[in-house]
């Protein structure tokens, strides 16, 4: 019998270890990966804002350089203009927006994008030239159906027309909702009228496409075949963060060159 139990002692002992020795190595991994995903993920966010801005990048490589060109700010949304109040280039405006001293809650109508919280604090990214700015794109996110949905919004100067648009990180269904990552969708949007000649919201996603035929053309987006409620979440994501509660201060401070 005490052989028996030594023997079980020992095997006991021996897993204990193994399982010890296999947490320290993959532990040891996650921290000494960590920066290298972390820069991954910088770059893969600053190739999308690159892409939907209409900078053409040849290889990874030529991300930081080309994304240097771009000017970083941070915009109080609460008031529509530049701060200083937090460094562009630190500030991570998904933190924020789940603390409720750096956030604010949106209840009832005011959350069309279903985001819950909306953070104080966004950045936003300035093509110039002489001053002057060229285009501007704005970070965006919201639900769609299975998925919170992040990517940029790029607008020309005047700030009502599209200039690009899409997502770089979503969980929508692929070959559905997933299409919202499909080049042929995303090159519908540039020339599009986010805003009519008042700055009111006008961009529709009509079921059966967007008639060329219609003089209601420049404001509209073929909807996501199959992705009803996507496309509605994209929609909805676009129209609050053009709202009041979004970027609609800080875009009306930028045309009157008050931001």
């Amino acid at each position: 019998m005490s052989a028996n139990n030594d023997t079980i002692q020992k095997t006991l002992t021996v897993t204990v270890l193994l399982c010890l020795v296999c947490a320290v190595i993959v532990a040891g991994s996650a921290v000494l990966l960590k920066p290298m995903q972390e820069k991954n993920k910088l770059l893969a966010k600053q190739g999308a804002i690159l892409e939907i801005a209409g900078i053409q990048v040849g290889s990874k490589a030529e991300i930081p350089e080309k994304f240097n060109a771009i000017t970083q700010k941070v915009v109080d949304l609460r008031t529509g203009k530049y701060t200083d109040a937090v460094s562009a280039v630190d500030y991570d405006q998904r933190t924020a927006a789940k603390d409720p001293e750096r956030s604010v809650a949106l209840e009832g109508s005011e959350d069309i994008a279903s985001i819950k919280r909306r953070a104080n604090f966004a950045t936003v990214y300035l093509i110039e030239n002489n001053g002057q700015v060229e285009k501007v794109i704005i970070p965006v996110h919201g639900y769609g159906l299975w998925s919170t949905m992040y990517g940029f919004l790029a607008l020309e100067g005047d700030t009502r027309t599209v200039a690009g648009f899409g997502f770089y990180d979503q969980g929508e269904t692929p070959g559905l909702g997933g299409e919202v990552d499909n080049p042929r969708w995303k090159a519908l949007w540039p020339g599009k009228k986010v805003y009519d000649e008042d700055f009111s919201f006008q961009l529709d996603f009509p079921k059966t496409g967007a008639n060329r035929n219609s003089p209601e053309f420049d404001r509209q987006i073929d909807g996501l075949a199959g992705a009803t409620l996507t496309t509605r979440g994209v929609q909805n994501l676009v129209e609050f963060w053009l709202s009041k509660n979004g970027f609609g201060p800080f875009l009306a401070n930028l045309r009157a060159g008050e931001a």
